[in-house]
């Protein structure tokens, strides 16, 4: 991948995206559990980044990419060097299916997976030695078929568990951009997404290592949000893919916590009843009533009927994404939470430590 990596207190030093009048109205938010399942790899071999590992079991944590059965998908994700854009295409929607996504990966051109793969393992600074780049090289359509069966391993092993929590934490994040895009325009977004990124008239600069220049000729801009990404910020930017802007999902501190929010005081119980103040509490983060039902033990009807009544009291609110709809607590819920019971999720995600 042509990444631009941002980490806090690096100087931003830009490659530059130029903007038509068209593209402004083609900007569009995706989620990809192809992209995310990568995500996870490269962070499977990153053990500083200890804190958002936290939710794999140890028996993961303490494992490489080889031990997992992921080959070749480490060294696809090398650092510094470049990651085989084919890996993570930008989606063509808003939201996709994994398995749709993996046969997209599968019909990439041999002779595109071949340049790329190449220009991956071939980097004279990582001196992989032919017994190794060989076989990967001498058949492309024979890789692309092995990263296929090893992306599903990662997905399984890596981000499946989490992925209902997941999923609804980066649809929620579209959502609350959308509306922003809505009452702040398309340029508040990327400055709020991507802080080291700066606008020239229609010219998007964005920091190193991005160099050259792409005029997006009316496709637009893709966003995505991503959980595995905190604290950087990467763009795809190279032809033939759309350009890409991969950042961190808002509140990604609270997914990576512990599994289970702290239980509500007497008070709020008392206040509330039981279901609804630990309803009020698990709130902290979007969800919607499915996930709630099943993460809770709890019947889709209770769930439903409960958050009405949250609702209607202004403790919570409501907002659709496609064919689900998401809940969180309103400032006044926050409020009601902090002031009657122990700490709970709920923090900013710049509170998070990777």
């Amino acid at each position: 991948m042509a990444e631009t990596v941002r980490r806090p207190g690096e100087a931003p030093v830009a490659g530059r995206l130029v903007f038509s009048h068209d593209d402004l109205l083609r900007c569009r938010f995706s989620v990809s559990p192809l992209w995310e399942t990568t995500a996870a790899v490269r962070l499977l071999g990153e053990p500083h980044r200890g804190t958002l590992r936290r939710l794999w079991p140890a028996a993961i944590r303490e494992r490489s990419g080889t031990d997992l059965g992921l080959d070749p998908l480490p060294l696809l994700s090398p650092r510094p060097g470049y990651t085989p854009d084919f890996l993570a295409p930008p989606p063509p929607g808003p939201s996709v299916d994994l398995e749709d996504e993996l046969a997209a990966l599968l019909t990439t051109p041999p002779e595109r997976a071949a340049v790329e793969l190449a220009r991956c393992l071939l980097d004279p600074r990582r001196a992989l030695p032919e017994s190794v780049t060989g076989p990967l090289l001498a058949d492309p359509e024979a890789t692309l078929e092995r990263i296929v069966r090893a992306l599903r391993r990662a997905w399984e092993a890596l981000v499946a568990p989490h992925w209902p929590r997941a999923r609804a934490l980066l649809e929620a994040d579209v959502s609350l951009r959308a509306r922003t895009v809505a009452q702040g325009g398309l340029r508040e977004v990327i400055s709020s997404v991507a802080p080291d990124t700066r606008w020239r008239g229609r010219v998007l600069h964005l920091p190193d290592p991005a160099e050259g220049e792409r005029t997006l000729d009316g496709r637009g801009l893709v966003l995505m949000p991503s959980v595995f990404m905190w604290p950087e910020t990467v763009a795809k930017t190279e032809e033939p893919w759309q350009p890409t802007l991969i950042y961190p999902v808002h509140g990604v501190g609270r997914l990576w916590e512990a599994d289970a929010p702290a239980p509500p005081g007497d008070a709020l119980a008392r206040l509330l009843g039981g279901t609804r103040a630990r309803l009020l509490v698990v709130l902290g983060e979007p969800a919607t009533t499915t996930v709630l039902a099943r993460t809770h033990g709890w019947s889709p009807a209770t769930v439903s009927e409960h958050l009405s009544v949250l609702r209607a009291s202004g403790l919570v609110r409501s907002w659709r994404v496609g064919r689900r709809v998401f809940y969180t607590r309103t400032p006044a819920g926050d409020t009601l939470v902090r002031a009657s019971g122990p700490a709970h999720p709920g923090g900013n995600p710049a509170e998070a430590r990777a």
